[in-house]
């Protein structure tokens, strides 16, 4: 499994995430296009970094909601959706094509990407958006028991899918995250330690109810807001690589 992680999502002179420290150890970097986080001089600075340690780059898009940090779910039509993809993967692919660099994937962010797993209409809207793009790129969604029929629907379009599963996220019984407001959401250091191992020998992970659950994942979600977590990835990187 390649190890990815949002990056770029700091704003002006407001600062989020330690970048820096965490690039040397991913694999795959999902950069903010400004609608939840980023700005220009952000987004020039992040590929210049994951260009520097060559990281794959990855679009992050959301939902137009600076204030919000795209953690808001938003009421929008399917053109909706595919008109402000196409903008913001623009983007960061114009100012990747600046630097001789490319992006490879789109991972959307935030309330779209728990949008995108929960509502069909906005699964389906967002794989079209990404198939209709000028040039072929990769959708990374959520690893679920649904991922083989998802894979359909994208063969479809002609699109290709990553699967994607987390580090230091619980998941519920039916293989989505489980939500934040409830207790034991985000696992701690060994907790998190011990689903990777999971998920890197036996292809599973075991639910808040105890249930073993089957995923097969291509990426691997990890979060570098703190020191201890940009540690906690490079204990990550190791147990994967050894």
């Amino acid at each position: 499994m390649r190890l990815n992680c949002d990056l770029g999502e700091s704003f002006g002179a407001w600062q989020m995430g330690l970048d820096q420290d965490v690039m040397p150890h991913i694999d795959q970097a999902n950069i903010a296009c400004g609608f939840h986080g980023g700005d220009p001089l952000v987004i020039q600075n992040t590929l210049a970094l994951a260009k520097q340690h060559q990281v794959m780059v990855g679009a992050h898009p959301s939902y137009p909601d600076l204030q919000g940090f795209g953690r808001r779910s938003m009421q929008c039509s399917a053109n909706e959706i595919k008109a402000f993809l196409h903008y913001q993967i623009a983007a960061i692919a114009g100012m990747a094509a600046t630097q001789g660099m490319k992006i490879h994937y789109i991972k959307p962010h935030g309330a779209l990407y728990n949008d995108m797993m929960k509502k069909p209409s906005v699964l389906m809207a967002i794989m079209q958006a990404v198939a209709s793009y000028h040039q072929p790129l990769v959708l990374m969604i959520q690893a679920t028991p649904m991922f083989k029929q998802h894979q359909q629907q994208a063969k479809k379009l002609g699109l290709t899918l990553w699967a994607e599963a987390f580090a230091d996220r619980c998941y519920d019984d039916e293989g989505y995250l489980l939500s934040r407001e409830h207790k034991g959401a985000l696992h701690c250091k060994e907790k998190m330690l011990a689903q990777v191992q999971q998920l890197k020998t036996q292809g599973t992970v075991t639910t808040v109810t105890g249930k073993t659950l089957v995923l097969a994942a291509d990426s691997l979600c990890v979060h570098g807001d703190n020191m201890a977590a940009v540690a906690a990835i490079k204990e990550i990187k190791h147990l994967l690589t050894s």
